[in-house]
């Protein structure tokens, strides 16, 4: 008695399985709307608006694509004549063919094969520059959406997991563009062609023994496909989080090693490429029985048509070269029927990969230019903070109502606590957010009614760690104004006081600075961020703690640096070492997010309030150390 009840809870358990492994009906039709959208997105690249030489490379592939195909239909008939011919059987041949003979025919044959191929080469060679143009501007596309995301989107991204998405997706629009119009088109037309010919010179049983053929096939091949296309996906997010887990450990080199964690690294790496070896092995044996199941659809076609052609034969109705010719047609619609299978499930495939990625082209930046924005006007570089509110999170408020004006050619510091909202001040006035309440204005303009463009070309920025391109040293400063000229570098790095410092390189400004910078020291990745602002040259400055990760004795460097550069602009310094910003000509002191106090340094001591007890304490610190 026991053995059956097993066996039913076994089957409840496999039922079960299967129920949640499939898809349901709402997931199902969510995937065909996001292939359709996908389609359409990639339709225009295919026929744009107001380039009619796309349009007319387009046609002409076709054209191309529709005489391989016609010839290609014509071939086997050749191939039957001079079969015949050799054989001295079959009717007369046509008048235009009297003379020819089985030799003439043969060449006949062998030229139209020739000619099937320089056809669909022809289409390839017209359509590439059409594909290539679609793939760069998609590529080009995605490339400007990414960077004109907001700053939390960013925050928040796994950057190896965002290159594989954007490289698949590109990857996939290449497969579509070429393999939809180039491989489903012409075996639709090749399969009516040869359809048409089958019930033309023989019957009806000819025709339905190849329709019922095609349509198994390519039901089983579909269905098939569905069920490995889920795989597939699977086995595309291990990879994703596979490379991710690679590129973070990479870029985080050097504290894997302060930590002597390579064993870790190597551990969750591996175990991330388990999971992704398990997806890819059952993709695998899925293949094997897609494969088979083709295979075994396909020749059984290909015999009962073979074996209607024999009796033909048999009869005296057929020639032996009908049944030559029927094996021609058969075997010629069989290679792109086994094709269809791997451009099926290329194409299913093609449309996940794009549709993650149009799903990252059509997410909304949070910050965005308002309709009708002009450039902004900086006449004097006034910065002024109007009731300004503001929370990453709704539920947990920064600023709360925060008030200041710096004027033109003044400077402000800011300081605070931990948490105060210091950087979020800056980063609102560079409009990486929008305030919830109240405005931010420069010269009397809403920042959120001017364009982004011209708002960042207005503020020069230095932050507390400068990030530089693996790129040369020279490249990394010209970045603040990519077309200035050697000379006007080199002003920017001796205003930073590093020109000295570069020149004694070997490689001067040639030199390589290393992913991030890595290969110069903190110093000195300052004075190049500090000498590309200047480079940059804009009316306002805003210093977040820029030499707060330094040294004492380089810090008083960087501090003289960033005072000759802050003479006649207006400056707003973020700022946790007090004496950082001892001569500012005023400093705000912010807590939880609202002003408590402000002053210049003397009043604020003489207030023996906040500021004063952060200074004796930071005082109290520097003596211990």
């Amino acid at each position: 008695m026991g053995r059956p009840a097993l066996s039913i809870a076994r089957l409840r358990r496999w039922r079960a399985a299967a129920a949640a492994a499939a898809p349901s009906q709402a997931e199902t039709l969510a995937e065909r709307r996001s292939g359709l959208r996908t389609i359409r997105r990639v339709v225009p690249y295919l026929w744009p608006r107001g380039e009619g030489w796309v349009k007319r490379r387009v046609v002409a592939a076709l054209a191309a694509l529709v005489a391989a195909k016609l010839v290609a239909a014509g071939t086997p008939y050749l191939y039957k004549m001079a079969v015949d011919a050799l054989g001295g059987e079959g009717a007369a041949p046509p008048a235009w063919m009297l003379g020819v003979g089985a030799v003439g025919l043969t060449v006949a044959y062998g030229l139209a094969r020739v000619m099937n191929v320089g056809f669909s080469q022809l289409r390839d060679a017209v359509f590439s520059r059409v594909g290539q143009r679609a793939l760069r501007r998609l590529a080009l596309e995605t490339f400007e959406h990414i960077h004109a995301l907001s700053l939390s989107y960013h925050l928040g991204r796994r950057t190896g997991g965002l290159s594989r998405i954007i490289e698949r997706g590109v990857k996939g629009v290449d497969f579509l563009l070429r393999f939809m119009l180039f491989s489903v088109g012409p075996l639709i037309l090749e399969l009516a062609l040869v359809a048409g010919i089958f019930f033309v010179l023989f019957d009806v049983w000819y025709l339905l023994a190849v329709i019922v053929t095609i349509l198994l096939y390519v039901v089983f091949t579909f269905k098939v496909t569905e069920w490995r296309v889920r795989i597939r996906r699977e086995m595309n997010e291990q990879d994703t989080d596979a490379n991710q887990k690679a590129i973070d450990s990479l870029l985080n080199f050097e504290t894997v090693k302060y930590f002597n964690n390579e064993a870790l690294e190597a551990r969750r790496y591996d175990a991330a490429m388990a999971r992704y070896e398990t997806a890819a092995v059952r993709t695998n044996y899925t293949l094997g029985f897609l494969n088979f199941g083709q295979a075994l659809l396909i020749t059984a076609g290909l015999v009962t048509v073979m074996v209607l052609a024999a009796l033909g034969v048999q009869r005296g109705e057929l020639t032996v070269g009908d049944f030559v010719m029927v094996n021609a047609y058969m075997i010629q619609i069989t290679m792109p029927l086994n094709f269809l299978g791997t451009v099926y499930r290329e194409i299913r495939q093609s449309l996940v990969d794009m549709g993650q990625m149009f799903d990252l082209l059509e997410r909304p930046a949070d910050v965005r230019d308002a309709p009708g924005a002009r450039p902004l006007m900086v006449r004097g570089g006034e910065v002024e903070l109007d009731r300004v509110a503001f929370g990453y999170d709704p539920a947990r408020p920064i600023l709360k109502g925060v008030s200041l004006r710096v004027a033109p050619g003044q400077t402000v510091a800011i300081v605070g606590p931990s948490g105060s909202g210091k950087s979020t001040i800056g980063r609102l006035l560079f409009r990486f957010y929008d305030v919830t309440a109240g405005a931010i204005r420069i010269d009397g303009q809403n920042v959120r009614e001017v364009t982004q463009d011209s708002l960042h070309a207005a503020i020069g920025v230095v932050p507390q760690d400068t990030v530089l391109f693996n790129d040369t040293i020279g490249y990394n400063i010209a970045y603040g104004r990519p077309d200035a000229t050697q000379a006007e570098i080199e002003a920017a790095a001796r205003a930073a006081r590093i020109h000295d410092f570069v020149r004694g390189l070997p490689e001067g400004y040639d030199t390589q600075v290393g992913e991030r910078g890595l290969k110069l020291s903190g110093g000195e990745k300052q004075r190049v961020g500090i000498a590309r602002t200047i480079l940059k040259d804009p009316p306002i400055l805003l210093l977040d703690e820029a030499t707060s990760a330094l040294d004492t004795g380089t810090e008083q460097d960087i501090q003289d640096s960033l005072r000759r550069m802050g003479r006649g602009r207006t400056v707003l310094t973020i700022a946790h070492r007090l004496s950082t910003v001892v001569d500012a000509d005023r400093i705000v002191v912010l807590r939880t997010g609202a002003v408590v106090e402000q002053g210049t340094h003397e009043e604020l001591l003489a207030q023996a309030g906040e500021y004063a007890e952060m200074w004796q304490r930071q005082g109290r610190e520097a003596e211990a150390g």
